[in-house]
């Protein structure tokens, strides 16, 4: 049964029949095995250093490593027949090409239409991150996407693979902080971080940030979109997606997108507090009057570009305001239009875009983390109740 807050849905089922139904299940479904691992990291002194140690070289070299680390560790090492390292490597290629436009679409895009979701963001509003640390949330994010992208990563033992691990365990235990708060509404919202949440977000960083990157102007050919789709397939079966809820070609992924987007009820004033922690984030950062001056540019030209990406409606929803910035977004695109051509009628165009693109990565990182690296820790407490 839906959560009472989605069920708006007669005509989400003319169009879809029974895969709404289907898909109804997933709102109680979370994540059994990272449950465990993160109730044993509880129960066990020095838990979380003993897991990252089993991350790093091997359940097996870890003594006194708890089942339940076990028992994950056995899912997330078996390496499905489907998964092919080149074509996982190709896929964060197209990312890494993309550079900059790729963290423009990821934030003002992706990462929004997330927020959009009035179950799915209710986790983040509970765990206070976005807003009160919304600069480093991004980073952290951009970190997880970097190390998600780099060549070799998602192999087992792979920066990128230990890192989406950790993030598992961080949904795991929020989930079991907020069902321990006694403040979730089940029956408005589903489980915490439940299955549909999940690989709605996978879709996100996969089908949803191509749509964007073409609407910016960038051309993928299709075997690339394949490719950047089988990577995330990859990332979600080891974040403990539910196989079924993985798509593992473009297509599959906007079909499956689509009734998501059926199933996620309308934007509230947790999204619009959201987007606009989003938005004001380089606000935070700045330290001097002339950074302050660059951030409030910069935070109009976002305005601008969430609009285009997200279409008039869904900004409206989420309060995204009209500046006069959004007269230079056709610009981009016709600009971005253009280096595009330039690259694919160049011999090796590519190979510059990917180094400026890595460079591009390393750089957001480095300059977001101030050279201190992301944890990735275990939360320690929630946000207060308002």
């Amino acid at each position: 049964m839906l959560p009472t807050r989605l069920c708006h849905l007669p005509e989400a089922r003319a169009r879809f029949g029974d895969r709404i139904d289907r898909l109804a299940a997933f709102f109680g479904r979370v994540d059994p095995l990272a449950d465990d691992v993160v109730a044993a990291i509880e129960g066990t002194p020095g838990g979380w250093h003993l897991f990252d140690e089993a991350a790093r070289r091997g359940v097996e070299r870890v003594a006194g490593a708890p089942a339940a680390f076990r028992a994950l560790f056995d899912q997330v090492e078996h390496v499905p027949m489907w998964v092919d390292w080149d074509t996982v490597d190709r896929g964060g290629g197209v990312l890494l090409r993309a550079g900059p436009l790729g963290g423009l679409v990821l934030a003002l895009k992706s990462l929004v239409l997330g927020y959009a979701s009035p179950a799915g963001n209710k986790p983040l509003v509970f765990s206070g991150r976005l807003q009160e640390q919304a600069p480093r949330r991004l980073h952290e994010t951009a970190r997880f996407v970097q190390a998600t992208i780099t060549p070799g990563g998602m192999r087992p033992r792979g920066e990128g693979w230990q890192i989406t691990l950790k993030v598992r365990l961080i949904h795991a235990h929020v989930r079991r902080m907020i069902l321990a708060s006694g403040r979730w509404d089940a029956a408005a919202w589903g489980a915490p971080i439940n299955q549909h949440d999940q690989a709605g977000t996978s879709l996100l960083f996969s089908v949803i940030l191509l749509e964007g990157l073409r609407q910016v102007g960038m051309r993928i050919p299709t075997a690339e979109a394949e490719a950047y789709v089988h990577l995330w397939r990859w990332s979600g079966w080891l974040m403990g997606v539910d196989p079924e809820l993985l798509p593992a070609t473009e297509a599959e992924g906007v079909r499956l997108g689509e009734v998501f987007s059926a199933t996620i009820g309308e934007p509230d004033e947790d999204s619009q507090r959201l987007t606009r922690a989003l938005l004001d984030a380089p606000l935070r950062v700045a330290k001097t009057r002339q950074d302050l001056a660059n951030a409030k540019r910069v935070v109009r030209f976002s305005a601008a570009m969430c609009r285009t990406l997200l279409g008039a409606e869904m900004a409206d929803k989420l309060a995204v305001p009209r500046t006069p910035w959004r007269h230079m977004v056709p610009f981009v695109r016709r600009l971005v239009s253009s280096v595009e051509l330039v690259r694919e009628n160049v011999p090796f165009g590519d190979v510059p875009a990917v180094w400026a693109g890595t460079r591009y990565w390393d750089r957001v990182v480095e300059i977001g983390l101030a050279g201190a690296m992301a944890e990735f820790g275990l939360p320690q407490r929630l946000a207060r109740a308002a």
